[in-house]
């Protein structure tokens, strides 16, 4: 009778054990999933599109990337031009033929544009309640669209954009697209091929400590300010945002443009 009570005993505990471990587990995996979600809380979603759009216009050098038919990413780094043409948006550009990334494009148009802009880490020293995690401020923009190649006029007419636009708009410049030679024009139209992104969708995160006190998020400002370039940057960002963030505490919309 002993023995039999003993059994039923270690096959409990041993089905105890199995539930709490789901449990914890289930319970780890809810911390993790709502620690990732809240990155894309609405109060650092930028919501004016303009804002974003010349976001973009000033960080040009985007990460983009695609995924091959085997599911393998490729990715590299361009910098491109944003347009609106008939109330739709495209991004263009230009990369090297012949690249992993440009193979990939040929076969899955699909891909992500990254937009970022410096960033900064922020310590929790300099909040007004400091016994809470660090963090770091950043700004980024992820648009997504229809990659489709150009043909080579399209291809002449991003690279006379290009130069000019980085050289200033300096039309004697001896590296703009007109005052190159025709040999060299013709080695590089071989090399490379333009491009061009019909944009399906544009979200943003433009995370700079819009959900602190106002103590804090001044404070963090003139810490920011005492640090190099990055975070006078972001220091920046925040002062252009403080008198709408601390007026305005129902300004929190969803900034996902709609297309």
């Amino acid at each position: 009778m002993l023995s039999l009570f003993s059994s039923y005993f270690r096959k409990f505990k041993v089905l105890l054990i199995e539930k709490i471990k789901r449990i914890f587990i289930f319970n780890i995996n809810q911390k993790l999933f709502s620690e990732i979600y809240m990155y894309n809380l609405p109060y650092h979603n930028e919501k004016d599109k303009e804002v974003v759009l010349q976001f973009i216009h000033q960080h040009p050098f985007a990460f983009l990337t695609g995924c091959s038919e085997k599911d393998e990413p490729v990715a590299t780094q361009v910098p491109v031009f944003i347009e609106e043409r008939e109330d739709k948006l495209f991004l263009t550009g230009h990369i090297m033929r012949k690249t992993d990334h440009h193979k990939v494009f040929e076969k899955n148009p699909n891909v992500l544009a990254v937009f970022t802009s410096p960033h900064t880490y922020v310590s929790a020293t300099w909040y007004s309640n400091s016994h809470q995690a660090s963090t770091w401020n950043y700004m980024s923009v992820h648009v997504k669209g229809l990659l489709r190649f150009l043909d080579e006029e399209g291809l002449i007419n991003v690279l006379k954009k290009t130069t000019l636009h980085f050289e200033n708009g300096n039309s004697q410049s001896t590296t703009i697209f007109d005052n190159l030679s025709k040999d060299y024009i013709n080695r590089l139209i071989n090399a490379i091929v333009a491009f061009e992104i019909e944009v399906t969708a544009i979200d943003n995160v433009f995370k700079l400590s819009q959900d602190r006190d106002e103590e804090s998020y001044h404070n963090i400002i003139e810490k920011l300010e005492e640090q190099g370039s990055d975070g006078k940057y972001i220091a920046e960002e925040m002062r252009k945002r403080s008198s709408q963030l601390f007026n305005d505490k129902d300004s929190t919309r969803d900034s996902k443009f709609e297309l």
